[in-house]
């Protein structure tokens, strides 16, 4: 069995507010000088910077060119090729690997399989500046705050790395670093990714993307995730809003040590478990595969439309299986946060699509939420919703293609200005990890008419109902 490595993982954050337009924002209190800014970037280190990348690009190619053998597949090696030059370029782009590993069903399955070492594996930074953070956040040497202390990660991911640690009292705990001068490059790296989103704006692709917005997205998230306490908070909140149901005794989440954690050092309770796409260990285990995904797309929903506090990078180090069964969810740094009226929108708009079939009204929640642009008539829009949205109903998640859905969607985008809300688009980024353990675990599970599922979305969807 291998151990819970809370390093499986790296980490951003978004909040709330009763706005009139629905967001997800840093989860942050400015007044407790809890957030951390990414700090101003020169014109000569945005240079510099775009030079470093210019110049990964080009030896890539070169790399690529050069390794061709007759008769060799190409794809393969094209893969490698693309991932070694994300490594290379560092956090940011890391980033964006993790996304292209845990979407098998956007990305083709050889680019994910290729990216899959940058969920955990990253070089990781020096031991010695490794320590000598933790001794400039925890005021003392870590050998000397902790009873024994790890300083070969368990895991390494682009913005920080984990360890193990013994307390003083015994207990054993995971510690999560942040990599020394990390805000710098990630400033650099988000100044060159607006000026390509302008550029991708140009297009009629960007600009249905809003290619800048999403960068502001990434930018904000980055601002909050570079604050540990952030995510701290994250994981109380996310637990306290499971206490009173029936998945609290179904799902973990690691206690934080608040007394051992700062701007750049998180440390957290030590788990024991395996990754819910270690197939073989979870089956070897006697864990029942539908009842691990039911109870992740339960928790999902729960948290997201009751809670108001739900995690947003369900990756596959992510989420874990202890030996009673539980899931284990880690790498609470990307999070999202729905207020009141936004809970309230989204349970609206899931029961018109999937069990009322009233593609009007689901229209007009979107149109609520801001996702629609160019709206036309309510009638013609209800007719292309249904179209999408019909070959999803009773079908088993197995046989489903989201590439297909996913063109679709372009297409009902490009019809009707539409651009989803961040926190429906990080809603809809999980659905993809949860479909692709569905598929591992469970590919006959018919989500849209389990007796449970289906209960709890009756009781969600009726508990906004006036009459009652």
């Amino acid at each position: 069995m291998t151990t819970q490595t809370p390093t499986t993982q790296t980490h951003e954050a978004m909040s709330t507010a009763d706005d009139p337009r629905p967001a997800i924002s840093a989860d942050v209190d400015a007044a407790d000088g809890v957030f951390h800014r990414l700090p101003g970037v020169s014109p000569l280190a945005e240079a510099r910077r775009m030079g470093v990348t210019a110049f990964q690009v080009a030896r890539g190619g070169v790399e690529f060119a050069a390794g061709i053998r007759p008769g060799a597949p190409l794809a393969p090696r094209a893969a490698r090729e693309v991932r070694d030059v994300f490594e290379r370029l560092g956090p940011t782009y890391v980033k964006l690997g993790q996304l292209i590993a845990s979407s098998p069903g956007v990305f083709t399955p050889l680019l994910s399989r290729e990216f899959e070492s940058l969920l955990d594996r990253v070089a990781p930074a020096p031991a010695a500046a490794v320590e000598q953070v933790l001794t400039d956040e925890l005021g003392a040497p870590p050998s000397e705050v902790f009873a024994e202390f790890d300083l070969t990660p368990i895991a390494s991911a682009s913005i920080a790395q984990v360890h193990t640690a013994t307390l003083h009292s015994g207990e054993r705990v995971v510690v999560k670093v942040q990599r020394p001068g990390i805000a710098p490059r990630l400033a650099a790296d988000v100044q060159i990714l607006t000026h390509l989103a302008r550029l991708a704006e140009i297009s009629e692709y960007g600009r249905m993307l809003s290619a800048r917005d999403v960068v502001d997205d990434f930018a904000a998230g980055l601002n909050a995730e570079i604050d540990f306490r952030n995510e701290a908070s994250a994981m109380e909140d996310f637990v306290a809003g499971l206490a009173e149901t029936s998945l609290a005794d179904r799902v973990r989440v690691p206690r934080v040590h608040r007394e051992f954690t700062t701007a750049a050092v998180l440390t957290m309770e030590y788990v024991e478990a395996v990754r819910i796409d270690d197939v073989k260990a979870v089956r070897n285990a006697g864990h029942d595969g539908t009842e691990l995904v039911r109870t992740l797309l339960l928790s999902f929903l729960e948290s997201a439309f009751h809670g108001g506090v739900f995690h947003g990078d369900l990756h596959a180090g992510n989420v874990l299986v202890d030996a009673q069964g539980r899931l284990v969810l880690l790498d609470f740094g990307i999070v999202g946060r729905f207020d009141p009226r936004t809970r309230r929108i989204m349970r609206r708009l899931v029961g018109d699509l999937f069990l009322r079939n009233d593609y009007e009204s689901a229209g007009r929640a979107l149109f609520t939420l801001g996702a629609v642009k160019k709206p036309g008539g309510t009638r013609d829009g209800a007719k292309d919703m249904r179209r999408f949205i019909a070959p999803t109903a009773g079908k088993g998640l197995g046989s489903m293609s989201y590439t297909d859905l996913g063109k679709q969607l372009a297409d009902l985008a490009r019809a009707y200005d539409l651009r989803l809300p961040r926190e429906l688009v990080l809603v809809g980024k999980q659905l993809l990890y949860v479909e692709k353990y569905m598929k591992l675990l469970a590919p006959n599970w018919r989500a849209l008419t389990d007796r449970e599922l289906f209960t709890f979305m009756s009781a969600m969807l009726t508990e906004d109902d006036p009459r009652r």
